[in-house]
């Protein structure tokens, strides 16, 4: 299967027709000329090197070379093939809140907006390690495997919403418990688990999530998202009510994502519009022992544009030794 990586290049075409099309110009310019200074077959003889068929064979020439430099252009690519990649690093998993909560506008856009620009910059950073994602509002899901195909990684991030999750609520626990089934078996001592989230859980018992995956080698670091004064909750351009008609204020819980993090031997880091929380945290994950992780990728596709410039090259060559004027020397001469 063949795949360009450039098609706008392919909009030079258009220009060949133009080529030949100002060479029949230039040839009835010519003859107007001859005609315009005497008799044309007397001309002809004064001119006996002028080669009107010439003419056209290097129009012809440096049109094909121009069609094979614009599909050259166009980066013609074959292949795309499943094969072994290696890499040593960490395997980090992201568990991001999801719930209406995060939708506050104490950080700029939102708490949600905030954290995804965030993520996207790390996963920017990240070289050898794998990452994956998971969204958790009233319930939770893997919203993305342990990866090192960081362009799919944020590709998903731009899809997350609040809709993504359609059961409300702040399910930590059950988030962490999601999280920690979702490392690789390659994996056994550089994981890490890094909890994105308002800390207002209402579901579950996230500290003890924490600690059964503290259990099993992994590091659950936590990151505060608001305000610990409150902000409401705008949804669908109204504030948040709650049944009573009173406006839902939501604060974010710093002493539950202590907790979490203490039980996980992680850390807790309160984020700013300045430093989010993820460097410090990646820092620290980077001095666990890297391991070496397999996994089956697509190669990349294989190059084909060298070919055709290499036979543009050659036509545009041929087209430069063809001249103008007729040959001086003939195969057939009469004796």
């Amino acid at each position: 299967m063949i795949y360009l990586a450039n098609p706008k290049f392919l909009l030079l075409l258009l220009l060949i027709p133009v080529f030949i099309i100002l060479h029949v110009v230039k040839v009835i310019g010519h003859r107007r000329r001859v005609q315009r200074f005497g008799d044309e077959a007397l001309v002809k003889e004064l001119m006996p090197s002028y080669s009107k068929a010439k003419g056209w064979v290097r129009t012809i020439l440096f049109s094909i070379a121009f069609f094979f430099f614009a599909i050259g252009l166009a980066r013609p690519q074959m292949g795309a093939k499943l094969r072994e990649h290696k890499s040593s690093g960490a395997e980090i998993m992201i568990v991001l809140d999801v719930s209406n909560s995060m939708l506050a506008e104490d950080f700029s856009p939102c708490r949600l907006e905030r954290a995804k620009l965030s993520i996207a910059r790390l996963v920017d950073k990240l070289k050898e390690d794998r990452i994956g994602l998971v969204l958790f509002a009233g319930t939770s899901f893997v919203q993305l495997p342990v990866t090192t195909d960081f362009v799919s990684a944020k590709m998903f991030l731009k899809s997350i919403s609040t809709a993504s999750i359609p059961v409300q609520g702040t399910a930590m626990g059950d988030a962490i418990t999601t999280a920690a089934k979702g490392f690789s078996a390659q994996s056994e001592n550089s994981r890490a688990i890094i909890v994105i989230t308002d800390g207002e859980n209402h579901e579950d018992d996230p500290v003890s999530a924490a600690k059964t995956a503290a259990e099993m080698g992994i590091k659950v670091y936590t990151i505060g998202v608001g305000s610990t004064e409150g902000q409401p909750i705008p949804v669908n351009g109204e504030l948040l009510k709650d049944k009573d008609g009173n406006i839902v204020v939501t604060k974010l819980d710093e002493q539950i994502l202590r907790d979490v993090a203490e039980a996980g031997g992680g850390a807790y880091v309160h984020a700013s519009n300045s430093e989010f929380g993820l460097n410090p945290i990646i820092d620290s994950i980077r001095k666990m022992d890297a391991e070496e992780h397999e996994s089956m990728v697509f190669e990349e596709y294989d190059e084909q544009f060298m070919y055709f410039f290499a036979i543009a090259l050659g036509f545009f060559v041929l087209e430069m030794l063809v001249g103008e004027k007729k040959s001086k020397h003939s195969l057939f001469r009469r004796k």
